[in-house]
């Protein structure tokens, strides 16, 4: 594929051009060539080559601020540029040596300070250190200082949690860039303030970045305009037309390469798992994505890419991959996954994937940590790739765990956000997820308009509808319900026939389909889940024996509920004290878990606050029951959809069950 032999290129490692080393009184040229390349060219690969050059002359000239004008220089402009082993410690043992050789307290020690501290900080998910170098550098008031300290700060709160610390830094950025007369500082600013704009959904990101664009074309920069390039990449991919959309990734990834950015890597394989996830095709990046997981050339706190691999192997029908993935990005507890600028794309593709596996307790988990955020879309970086609002990554979550009416409620939020954002392959989605849910729920008309108009933009954009909604759009709404005729059930030797109208669907023996069968025998009569896995002919000894009896234990005990209550207290006090260290992560966790417990407890509580008692067998039998009874309409989809999406729309399972056919 072309997208991949794109990725090795850009995969491939920027190496110094071999030229001859300078001779000593060369340090000043090369220090103001490299200064020139980096903040006025935006040339991160000649200016590398300059400030080396000009650290190792500064070093036989035993040259101090030599030295660390050098260093500084070499870090580049952005956070984490060097991301091997070797070249990151060559990077900071220079910035640590070259700080033993200049005066303490002056701006080059600050510039240095600075530049270690958002090293370390971004490494961990923090920025202490680094706000600290911020305020230092202020007291010093030296512009150079300062506004290089605030640009690396801006890194290291690139988490959806962390809008209005950025606001600040990039305020006080564009006003000092006026101060230090480098046009790089002044240009940098205006990125930042374009990224938040765009990561917040904010009505006036396209006109700063049309103010962006028309200081570039007066004058290139090329570390800016690569981004900016990887911006517009985004915005093509939102408009819907995904083939010129691939052709500029593709360009984008060459002017990353020249540029010198480490991230072309990243960036390129963040374009084509948007573009081949709308396409329908993120399958058939999986060898690619198994390759770039694992690439030394990606930022060290970006886990998206092991997110789109667990969706393109749920996608596939690789189970074991998938889980694997999602394993590997949960760790000890998905509370623990650092909330950098990859973290939402990295829970849409969890939540996505968990959707595929079915698996409710993954979608559970990231539902609750994506909640607060619904109102955000699912940026990716400084805004170079786009899934849509979060309110959908929400909707998939919910339609998961089966709460159908949270599902819809999000799912129509996200098709207004969507249109808002004039993300037309996202929005076309969230109207095709919306029409899943009601069709379950048994509005099909709506369902099937919904459908209608998600089919006909899907082939304008050359996209393809989610699997689990294509079947139906593909056939009119009389086809299920009573139009299609009376659904009957009929044992013949060990198999089941089921037929509706002219669809007939044949299938082996299962409990699942014992318990269908009772159900469609007794249309609109509720029958007990105990009774049903208790079988025929046991259904006076199920409703007056033993298999109804409830345990008297109760759900809580004194001590538990003591345990639970304490909790909740303590949750309280900590809510408290993270948001008066204005600590919103850990504030938002703890109000998570605080929702949680009261829930919990909602649910095993009477009127009044009463424990309720568990009913062992009935809560045995209401679990069994309800499984097997979807796997036997799972397997009914698979050989007939019309009968399967009957069946999904007119049984009910529960403590009692019922076929309501309307």
């Amino acid at each position: 594929m072309a997208d991949r032999s794109r990725l090795a290129l850009a995969a491939a490692p920027v190496h110094v051009s071999a030229q001859r080393r300078p001779a000593a009184g060369e340090l000043h040229s090369a220090l103001i060539n490299g200064t020139r390349a980096l903040h006025h060219d935006g040339n991160l690969v000649a200016s590398r080559e300059w400030f080396d050059r000009a650290f190792e002359a500064a070093e036989r000239e035993h040259d101090g601020p030599g030295q660390a004008l050098a260093a500084v220089g070499y870090g580049g402009l952005w956070v984490h540029e060097h991301r091997s082993v070797a070249t990151r410690a060559l990077t900071e043992s220079r910035l640590r040596r070259a700080l033993t050789l200049v005066d303490d307290d002056s701006p080059l020690a600050a510039r240095l300070r600075a530049r270690l501290a958002a090293e370390a900080d971004y490494r961990e998910g923090a920025h202490g250190r680094v706000f600290a170098a911020v305020e230092h550098a202020r007291r010093l008031q030296d512009p150079v200082a300062l506004a290089e300290a605030l640009s690396l700060a801006h890194h290291c709160v690139m988490g959806p949690h962390q809008a209005h610390l950025r606001t600040r830094l990039v305020e006080e950025l564009i006003e000092t860039s006026l101060r230090t007369g480098r046009r790089g500082d002044l240009l940098v600013g205006l990125l930042w303030r374009t990224s938040d704009l765009l990561l917040a959904a904010d009505s006036h990101a396209e006109r700063s970045l049309r103010e962006l664009q028309a200081m570039l074309q007066n004058q290139p920069h090329a570390a800016v305009g690569f981004i900016v390039q990887a911006m517009e990449v985004m915005r093509t991919i939102r408009s819907g037309d995904l083939a010129a959309a691939e052709e500029h990734a593709n360009a984008c990834a060459k002017t990353g390469q020249a540029v010198g950015d480490v991230d072309s890597i990243g960036w390129f394989g963040a374009h084509m798992i948007t573009i081949n996830w709308y396409r329908g095709n993120l399958a058939e990046l999986i060898p690619t994505l198994r390759e770039l997981v694992n690439s030394p050339l990606l930022s060290t706190v970006d886990s998206s890419h092991l997110a789109a691999l667990a969706v393109a192997a749920a996608s596939a029908g690789d189970e074991r991959l998938a889980r694997g993935s999602l394993a590997r990005l949960e760790g000890a507890s998905w509370h623990q996954l650092p909330m950098t600028s990859s973290w939402l794309a990295t829970m849409h593709g969890v939540i996505e994937a968990a959707n595929l596996l079915g698996d409710t307790r993954t979608a559970a988990a990231a539902y609750d940590q994506l909640r607060p955020f619904a109102h955000l879309p699912i940026m990716a970086s400084m805004g170079i790739a786009c899934f849509g609002s979060a309110e959908h990554a929400l909707g998939v979550a919910a339609l998961t765990m089966g709460r159908d009416d949270q599902a819809v409620a999000h799912l129509e939020v996200a098709v207004h956000a969507n249109h808002a954002l004039q993300h037309w392959p996202a929005a076309l989605l969230s109207r095709a997820r919306l029409a899943e849910v009601l069709w379950r729920q048994g509005e099909h008309t709506r369902a099937h308009e919904l459908l209608t108009l998600a089919r006909e933009e899907a082939e304008r954009l050359a996209m393809a509808l989610p699997r689990s909604v294509e079947h139906i759009a593909q056939r009119p709404v009389t086809a299920v319900g009573r139009a299609a005729g009376v659904l009957s059930c009929e044992r013949r030797g060990l198999r089941w026939h089921l037929r509706l109208g002219d669809h007939l669907a044949v299938l082996d023996g299962s409990k699942g389909m014992i318990y269908l069968a009772s159900l469609i025998a007794n249309p609109g009569f509720e029958i007990s889940a105990v009774e049903l896995a208790a079988g025929p002919g046991t259904a006076a000894e199920s409703v007056n024996g033993s298999l109804t009896a409830g345990s008297s234990q109760p759900v809580l005990d004194e001590a538990a509920k003591r345990a639970y209550k304490a909790r909740l207290s303590q949750l309280d006090d900590a809510i408290e004290e993270h948001e008066a260290n204005n600590d919103l992560v850990r504030a938002e966790r703890a109000r998570a878990e605080r929702s949680w417990l009261i829930e919990e407890l909602a649910a095993v509580t009477g009127l009044g606050g009463r424990t309720r008692n568990f009913a062992d067998a009935a809560e045995r039998a209401r679990i069994s029951v309800g499984k097997a009874i979807r796997r036997a309409i799972a397997q009914v989809t698979a050989v007939d959809p019309v009968i399967g999406d009957h069946l999904r729309s007119y049984v009910r399972t529960g403590m009692r069950c019922c076929y309501m056919p309307r």
